[in-house]
Order: structure tokens, then C-alpha cells, then sequence
């Protein structure tokens, strides 16, 4: 936000230069003890000079030559020059002239030198007091500021009005509503109330206290407002979060007094959307602005840049960008910063690395901006290459370097790497571990399941007395149930110190994850019976320990019981349930869930498309899924993997050929998963010299095959009826084969008849599954084909004497959301009797049926 706090001293009036004008009211006792004496006065006389002549100048000097050269002094050591000349010159222990060397001291920030000097005034008016107090409020030292003031009411001085401004701006420095009231009491005795500075400073006081009442109060009760009054109570609301209420005084400053809102008024406002989260209302209140015919300048516009990053408008960003460019403001450090963020924000790193490259001033906030960038957008090792560069460069590296970098390598699954920097930073002397670095390392620990490591970090944290801190106990809760540990959980929830709702769910999602089912029930009312309400996320984390355990119908169950309640599903909820509809094949429930996305915004979402399109390439919809992919607003390799798969999954080969060639031509960077759709499209269509080109591409990538990758060569080769350049293919392996790979070449030997092979792969077979009737199956197919009728003979009666049976054929249709599963010569169903008098009276149609019996 645009804090226009100089613009109400802006207009202040500058004090008379003579003592002969102070005001002769006295102060009134205000509920102060007597203070002690931060400046005790030292009484001297020294005769002054006014005819001493400068040598430099070579003429007469006098206060107003001091005076004029002092105010445009900016260097202190020019300054203490400037200050023993007056001593020498005879200017000692003047009133004026000394009154300058303070405001001259204040500028520079020497609080030091102004005390000395205040200290051993003979004579001090209230335009001393008046300039020490400012020098303390402008180092931001209110305590000592208030000091002062106690010292200048009981020193007698009499009181003028541009006093108050002064002392209020202490009081909002340090939040002192109650000494604000009683000078607010003092301004009303005296009348100085009615001046327009001092009515400015009060709403300003109030505003920045948080007392909105009064400030509107004292707006209302002014004789005269200028367009700093209208300002300084919009600024207030904003600042207090009452944005639209800013807003209306915006318009009400032109209708009630006739004065039209200028930039410090629009800036205000603009500031206050963006920093309360009104991202969007920001924008629209930067167009209205230039609509009004006012231009942004840099401070406006590093509060919109915010709200554009957050919204990722990348376009609306580059807009600014250009904007910025034109008008010269990327000098301006808040803006250059601001633009640094919407690009990393926005996954535009090259750009984002440009304008730091060229524009930022290298220091711990720009380097850890662009290691956040880079992290977020999974481009760990630059991230650790900007992290390296900080030393390197001379700068220091703060907590929020190591946390940055430890969430990094969190939040991209390198657990090992992220443990291992949190050693390092131990190792760091001047810094301290905070909660945000245990939380990420426990959440290190948390999703590799290293119990022992857990232990460890939580030993820490109770050495450093974090571990009853809220964030780092739920981290430990977490940590504790993905360990299996519901009791050391337990034990984690009750030492902290303030449990909240998250920290509740931690526990509660845990239960559900470890299959405590019932616990899990008591531990929901004993969190209701504590007044925390379960929220979204309780009901995220139940449905996701339902989904874990295979209790799939129970989890849509949920999902229902969520949508008929109060709450609405979220992001997290659409991407937890969908997995189960693949797993339970439920088309129509994947419909309708696919719906609830649609009408909330999400199956544009990347992790939703990708879902999504998994989901329906499962149920067996091909188009669906399509049409999901198609619906993806940018989409990444997750989401292009899952389409590739289900072009594979239904035997689309040559569709995903085109797919995945498509994607290099975009410049997509394949991994694993890729060549593994790509080479079983491979499988699908046949084509031998495609699979060999894409296997081979793998090295290119820096990628190394899998044994998974090897299987679809195999299988490929075979199916091709290459299969003695599978055998040879299998032979030549870095790895040993498993029963996947010996079945698919089994199974190109069944289909081309060819019996060698096929008992060498079957041999292997049944060497590593001896009990799979699968595998028995097709040796016994192979040698029907072959016409070996005794080798089938004696294959089925190893089959008999080992009590090896072949699995029966499993089919299921969905019908009113619910699932019917049926195997051969099953009677297992509920409703068996009703099934098979059906079938029988369906047998008996077809047998009467003449041309159905044909």
C-alpha cells in the first residue's frame, strides 16, 4: 500500500525562524510519571560574534547564511565541519542556528550527534524539542521519542500547534492510542484542534492505531479539510482492511468538498485491494484510475504488480512491463522486485532472470526470489546454482535462502538432498533453524517413511523449544502417522502448545491413513467437542485415508455425503476422488464428478486434466478423455503422459506415435514414463523401426531404460514375429529379466507357433511363478497350436496335480452408481436367484425363438 505519510508534513507549515513567536499556552498535566532525563541541559554563556566572516566565502556571516547552507547539508561529515565552525565562529549556544545543526544531524542520521548537541543547549525553545523529536521519529526510535515529550512538559516550554503532528506520528509509530487521546484532549483545550495540520495528523494517528471511528469522527468535525484530510482517512481504511469503505471515500471527497482524487488518493486505494487480497478489484481500480485521466507512478504500480502475479495475468503483466519501460521507473527497486516476482510467479524464468540480471540490486531478497522462482518451476539445480552464487558474490545468505532451498528440494521429491543441506545448515553458527526449515525436513522424513530420521529432528526441536509450536507439532503429527507411529502422534498433538484446526487434521487424516477407521470416528467428536469445526481439509484427508485403504465405495460415499452438506468441494477433494472412480471403473460417477469440476472452475487445471484424462482412458472412454486433455489450459508433462497412456492403453498406436512427436517438436523434454506410453504405442501399432529410433532417443535425454523399457521392446519384437532378436535382445540385458518380460515373449511364440522359444520362456516362467496358472495357459495354447496334443495333455495334468486353476473370466457392469461384479459360475451375488431365473427365461425365448435357434 501506498502510505502517504509525508504528505501530511508535506503541507506542514515551516516554523518561524525566531523564538519571539512561540506561543504562550502551557502544558496540562497529563497522567505521566516524572520522567527520567534523557537530556539534561548544560547551562553556558557564550558571547556571540555576529560579524566572524567565513574565509572561504570571504564575507560577514551571520545565522541566516547557517541556516541556508545547513539545510542543504547532507553529509555528516561536512556537517560536524559546519558544526565546529559556529562553535569557533561565536554561534554556541544559539538558539536558531543550533535548532539547524539538529535538523542537519536528523537528515543525516547522526541520533548520536543531535543528543550531544541537544544536551548542551543553554537554550532550548520548542523548535529544538520539536527537531530532536523528529530525529528520533524519523530513526524509527519512538520509545525514546516519548521520553522527550514527558521532558519537554515538564520543562514549562509553552506548546504550539506544529507541535502535535509530531508527537501523533509517535504515537502511531508505537501504537499509543491512549497517549494519542489525551494530546487529542490537549489540541481541543487550546484550540490547535481547528488547524488543518493537526486535524490531518489526528486522522492519521487514529487510522494507523486501528480506531477508524474517531478518525471518521474527527474528518466529520473539521471546519476546513484539504485534499490530504480526504487522503489521510481513505489510506486509513485501506490500512485497516476496509477497502471498500476507502473507496467510497474516495468518491465522496469530490461530492462533499469538490476535490477530485489525485494519485495519492488512488494509489492509497489501489494498494489497499492489493495488499488485503483483492487482487482482481486492484486491476480494475488501476484501469478506472487512468480512466479518471491519472497516471500510475512507480509505488502505484509495485502494488498492482503483486496482484497480477498472484492472478498470473502474464499478459496484463507485460503490459505494466512496457508501461514501466516507457516512463522510466525501473530504477525504482520495489518495481523492478515486483516484476522479478510476476515473472517467476508466472513460470517465466527466462524473463524473470533477465530483469535481475540487468536490473536488480544484488542482495539476499532478489537472490532468494529467483531461488523460490526456480524451485517452484521444478528447476532445482539452478536453484541451487543462484544459492551457490550468494557466497560467491558476497552476499549473505539469511534463513530464508536455506528454507527456500530446503522446501525446493522437498517439493521436488529430493528427500536425500534437502536432509543433507539441513545438515550443512547446522553447521552455520549464525543461524538458527526456525519452524518453517524443521517443517520442511519432517516433511522429508514424513514422505520417505524414515521413522528414525523423524526422531532425530524432533529431538532437535524440542532442544530448541519448537516443538510445541503449532506449525512444527503438526509437521511431527504428520510425520508420525505416515510412519505408522499413531501413538508418538498422539503424543506430538498433546505437547502443542496451541492446537488449531490443521493441526487437528493432521491428526485426524493420519487415523484415516493408517486404517483406523473407528479411532478415527471418536478422535472427529473429540475435535467438535474442543470447538474446532472440521473444514474442507478435515474432509480431504478422511476421503484420502479411505482412498489409500482401498475403500473406495466408502470414499464415494464421503465425496456424496460432502457435496450434501454445507461445504463445498475443493481442488484437493476432485483430485483425491477421481483416482477412485478409475479404480472402480465408474464411468458414470467419473461424469459426474468431471461435472462438479467443470462447475467449479477446475478441469482446466493441469492436476485435474491429468486425472481426469487418466480417469476416463481407465473407464475405457477414449473420447472423454480426449475431449479432458483438450480442456487443460497449459498443459505440462504429467498431463501429456497421461493422454500418450491412454493412446496406448487403447491400442491407438499410431495416434500416439503422433502425440509423442508432437511434443518434441514443442520442445517438451520427455522422461521415463513418456518413452514407456510411447514404446507400447509402439507395441499397438507394430511399428519395430519407430520403437528402436525412440529407445535408442533415451540416451540423448539422459535417460536410462528401465527393465519396463526393455519388456515393451520385447514384447514389440515379438508380437512383430521377430522373435529371435527378442531372445538375443533379452540376452544382451544390464539387468535380469522378470516373469513380465519371459511372458511377453512367451506370448509372440504362441501367437507365431513358434514351440522352442516358447518352452525356454516358459521354462523361466514357471521357475519364478510356478503357482500362475496364466503361465501354464499359454504353454498349453502354444502346444494346441503346434498340434503337440500330448505336451498339451501333460500340461494340463501338472496343472491338476499341482492344484494350479485357471483364474475364471471376471466381468462387471455399472448400473444406478453401484458396481455388479460377476465371475464364471459365480452365485455369490445378492441377487443370484433373481439373475439366473432371468437367464433361464431369457434360455427358453431363444430356444422358442425359430430364428434365434437357427
Amino acid at each position: 500500500m501506498v502510505a502517504q505519510v509525508s504528505e501530511t508534513m508535506a503541507h506542514f507549515p515551516p516554523p518561524p525562524s525566531h523564538a519571539a513567536s512561540i506561543s504562550p499556552h502551557k502544558p496540562i498535566a497529563l497522567s505521566f510519571q516524572s520522567p527520567r532525563k534523557i537530556h539534561q541541559p548544560t547551562i553556558t554563556s557564550q558571547p556571540i560574534n555576529t560579524d566572524t566572516h567565513l574565509c572561504i566565502l570571504d564575507k560577514p556571516i551571520n545565522s541566516t547564511t547557517y541556516a541556508s547552507i545547513l539545510d542543504s547539508c547532507t553529509c555528516p561529515n561536512l556537517g560536524e565541519q559546519l558544526h565546529a565552525h559556529t562553535i569557533k565562529s561565536g554561534f554556541h549556544g544559539h538558539e536558531f542556528v543550533e535548532t539547524k545543526l539538529l535538523q542537519m544531524y536528523g537528515r543525516c542520521g547522526c541520533v548520536n550527534n543531535a543528543s550531544l548537541l541537544f544536551d548542551a543547549m543553554p537554550l532550548r525553545n520548542l523548535y529544538s524539542w520539536t527537531a530532536i523529536l523528529n530525529v528520533h521519529l524519523d530513526r524509527g526510535l519512538f520509545d525514546d521519542a516519548v521520553s522527550i515529550f514527558q521532558q519537554l512538559l515538564f520543562d514549562d516550554i509553552g506548546l504550539d500547534f506544529f507541535l502535535f503532528p509530531v508527537v501523533f506520528k509517535v504515537c502511531s509509530g508505537i501504537g499509543m492510542v491512549e497517549l494519542g487521546e489525551q494530546l487529542h484532549g490537549m489540541a481541543i483545550k487550546y484550540q490547535f484542534v481547528s488547524n488543518i495540520y493537526v486535524g490531518n495528523a489526528l486522522i492519521d494517528m487514529y487510522g494507523k492505531c486501528g480506531y477508524l471511528g474517531d478518525a471518521k469522527k474527527v474528518l466529520q468535525n473539521m471546519h476546513e479539510r484539504d485534499r490530504v484530510s480526504w487522503n489521510s482517512m481513505l489510506t486509513a481504511c485501506a490500512a485497516n482492511g476496509m477497502v471498500y469503505e476507502a473507496l467510497e471515500f474516495l468518491e465522496r471527497m469530490s461530492l462533499v468538498d469538490s476535490f477530485s482524487p489525485n494519485l495519492v488518493s488512488w494509489s492509497a486505494v489501489i494498494g489497499g485491494f492489493a495488499q488485503n487480497g483483492y487482487d482482481k478489484e486492484a486491476i480494475e481500480m488501476l484501469a478506472r484510475m487512468q480512466a479518471e485521466g491519472q497516471k500510475p507512478n512507480a509505488r502505484t504500480l509495485a502494488s498492482v504488480l503483486p496482484a497480477c502475479a498472484k492472478l498470473h495475468k502474464l499478459d496484463l503483466g507485460r503490459e505494466l512491463h512496457g508501461y514501466i519501460m516507457r516512463y522510466g521507473f525501473m530504477s525504482n527497486s520495489f518495481v523492478v522486485n515486483g516484476l522479478v516476482d510476476l515473472y517467476r510467479r508466472c513460470g517465466d524464468m527466462r524473463t524473470a532472470l533477465k530483469i535481475f540480471s540487468w536490473f536488480s540490486e544484488k542482495n539476499t531478497v532478489s537472490y532468494n526470489t529467483m531461488i523460490v522462482g526456480y524451485c517452484e518451476n521444478g528447476e532445482i539445480s539452478r536453484a541451487r546454482e543462484f544459492f551457490d552464487q550468494m557466497d560467491a558474490a558476497g552476499i549473505k545468505k539469511d534463513i530464508i535462502s536455506w528454507n527456500s532451498m530446503l522446501s525446493g528440494f522437498v517439493d521436488n521429491f529430493m528427500y536425500e538432498e534437502a536432509l543433507s543441506m539441513f545438515s550443512d545448515l547446522l553447521m552455520v553458527e549464525e543461524l538458527e533453524s526456525d519452524s518453517f526449515t524443521l517443517g520442511s525436513v519432517l516433511t522429508a522424513c514424513a514422505d520417505m517413511a524414515s521413522l528414525r530420521q523423524g526422531k532425530e529432528i524432533h529431538s532437535y526441536a524440542i532442544a530448541k523449544g519448537l516443538h510445541c509450536n503449532t506449525f512444527v507439532g503438526g509437521a511431527l503429527v504428520e510425520m508420525y502417522c505416515k510412519c505408522q507411529d499413531l501413538e508418538a502422534a498422539q503424543m506430538a498433538f498433546d505437547e502443542i502448545t496451541e492446537n488449531d484446526t490443521a493441526t487437528w487434521n493432521a491428526l485426524v487424516s493420519g487415523y484415516a491413513r493408517c486404517n483406523q477407521i473407528e479411532s478415527m470416528q471418536d478422535l472427529l467428536q473429540k475435535m467438535k467437542r474442543d470447538g474446532y469445526e472440521p473444514n474442507i481439509y478435515t474432509w480431504n484427508g478422511i476421503i484420502a485415508g479411505h482412498v489409500e485403504n482401498g475403500h473406495h465405495d466408502m470414499a464415494m460415499q464421503l465425496f456424496s455425503e460432502l457435496q450434501a452438506s454445507d461445504m463445498k468441494p475443493d481442488i484437493y477433494t476432485i483430485g483425491i476422488i477421481l483416482p477412485t472412480c478409475s479404480r472402480l471403473i465408474t464411468l458414470e460417477r467419473g461424469k459426474q464428478i468431471h461435472a462438479v469440476s467443470v462447475r467449479c472452475g477446475y478441469d482446466s487445471h493441469v492436476h485435474i486434466g491429468a486425472a481426469l484424462v487418466d480417469m476416463y482412458s481407465k473407464c475405457g472412454s477414449i473420447k472423454y478423455a480426449t475431449f479432458a486433455y483438450n480442456r487443460i489450459a497449459n498443459p505440462n508433462l504429467v498431463s501429456q503422459n497421461a493422454m500418450l497412456t491412454a493412446y496406448a492403453t487403447h491400442g491407438l498406436g499410431e495416434e500416439g506415435v503422433d502425440f509423442f512427436q508432437r511434443m518434441l517438436a514443442m520442445g517438451v523434454r520427455p522422461d521415463h514414463v513418456t518413452f514407456l506410453s510411447v514404446l507400447s504405442a509402439c507395441v499397438h501399432a507394430g511399428s519395430v523401426e519407430k520403437g528402436h529410433e525412440f529407445f535408442d532417443l533415451m540416451g540423448y535425454y539422459g535417460l536410462k531404460p528401465t527393465l519396463k523399457h526393455y519388456t515393451c521392446m520385447v514384447d514389440l519384437l515379438s508380437r512383430a514375429g521377430q522373435l529371435h532378436k527378442a531372445y538375443e535382445f533379452i540376452k544382451n540385458m544390464p539387468m535380469e529379466p522378470d516373469s513380465v518380460l519371459w511372458g511377453a515373449l512367451l506370448g509372440g511364440c504362441v501367437i507365431h507357433g513358434n514351440v522352442g522359444l516358447g518352452e525356454i520362456a516358459a521354462k523361466r516362467l514357471m521357475e519364478l511363478e510356478p503357482s500362475d496358472s496364466g503361465n501354464h495357459v499359454l504353454l498349453a495354447n502354444l502346444y494346441a497350436f503346434a498340434g503337440r496334443w500330448s505336451d498339451l495333455a501333460r500340461t494340463r495334468q501338472l496343472m491338476k496335480d499341482g492344484g494350479i486353476q485357471k483364474s475364471p473370466g471376471c466381468s462387471w457392469i455399472e448400473d444406478k452408481d453401484e458396481i455388479h461384479a460377476f465371475l464364471a459360475s459365480d452365485r455369490s451375488h445378492m441377487r443370484t436367484d433373481e439373475i439366473y431365473a432371468t437367464l433361464n427365461t431369457l434360455n427358453l425365448h431363444m430356444k422358442r425363438d425359430p430364428v434365434i435357434s437357427q
